[in-house]
């Protein structure tokens, strides 16, 4: 048993059968499992976005920030980079994530910053009920797009690789045991760890039938070679029959961002008192 109830009593709004279900309870069973080992939720932080997805904020019992939409990840990095005791976990939806705030996406990768970024990729903007997002399907038929939308689809495993991640991986909302290895692993990861997942909106692109007898788990795979992942990554394009890895792509270890920053580790009286000093500049 753990120390709270991590599941809250607010009444939850999400459709049936939303994948948003899954990713929830899962992440639910990721801190029971952290609480287990010894660690304080009181040190956990959430960081989530506009949209759908971002209403797990209220739905689980730990310290939580709604940013504005695509602004996760800086608000993130301000949390991370105040206070790097902190186990900083972003939850965004895919139009949050890669269309409004995809430069702070790559950004992030980039600096290696030490946070867990979940997406959950429904590839569609469900709250306002069925636009296209950067990662729907050439000729998805939506509220903004009626004839279809002639754009390629955004490969993210592609675009976090190229970027810089030091941790890249893919689920599925279906396939809760192995979501759960991969947010273990992503929140145990030092540095940049993302997670894009195919999460099913039973509204306004229910996907389960596509994307089930496509899916398959990596194995034989060597997470250490850049180019492997490479491959692995490119084997499905979104509008094609091709089968559709999940798992862990890529990680490697490198320095972190708020490691290289700082000459040395402030301890908490310090960083009170340097956040109260900047504050005082600006009043």
């Amino acid at each position: 048993m753990t120390g709270r109830q991590i599941i809250t009593d607010a009444q939850n709004t999400w459709c049936p059968g939303c994948g948003n279900f899954s990713i929830q309870h899962t992440l639910k069973n990721v801190l029971a499992d952290i609480e287990k080992e010894g660690q304080s939720l009181d040190n956990v932080v959430l960081v989530a976005g506009i949209g759908c997805h971002a209403k797990i904020a209220d739905y689980l019992n730990i310290n939580s920030f709604y940013s504005i939409h695509g602004r996760t990840l800086p608000v993130a990095t301000a949390l991370k980079l105040a206070n790097p005791d902190l186990t900083v976990i972003c939850c965004s939806g895919d139009g949050d994530c890669y269309a409004e705030g995809l430069d702070h996406l790559i950004f992030a990768a980039k600096r290696n910053i030490d946070l867990t970024v979940i997406v959950h990729n429904n590839r569609v903007y469900g709250l306002t009920t069925g636009q296209y997002t950067p990662t729907s399907p050439r000729g998805f038929r939506g509220k903004s797009t009626p004839l279809g939308t002639r754009e390629d689809p955004l490969n993210p495993i592609e675009l976090m690789l190229a970027s810089g991640a030091t941790y890249v991986a893919r689920g599925y909302s279906k396939k809760m045991d192995q979501l759960r290895t991969l947010m273990r692993e992503g929140i145990g990861h030092k540095g940049f760890a993302f997670i894009d997942v195919l999460q099913i909106c039973a509204t306004f692109f229910p996907a389960a039938d596509y994307y089930s007898p496509r899916v398959y788990e990596l194995t034989g795979h060597d997470r250490t070679v850049f180019e492997a992942a490479c491959v692995r990554a490119r084997e499905w394009d979104y509008d094609s029959d091709a089968r559709i890895a999940l798992g862990t792509f890529y990680q490697k270890s490198a320095p972190v961002f708020d490691g290289k920053t700082a000459e040395r580790k402030l301890s908490l009286a310090e960083r009170d008192q340097a956040v109260r000093e900047l504050l005082k500049k600006r009043t």
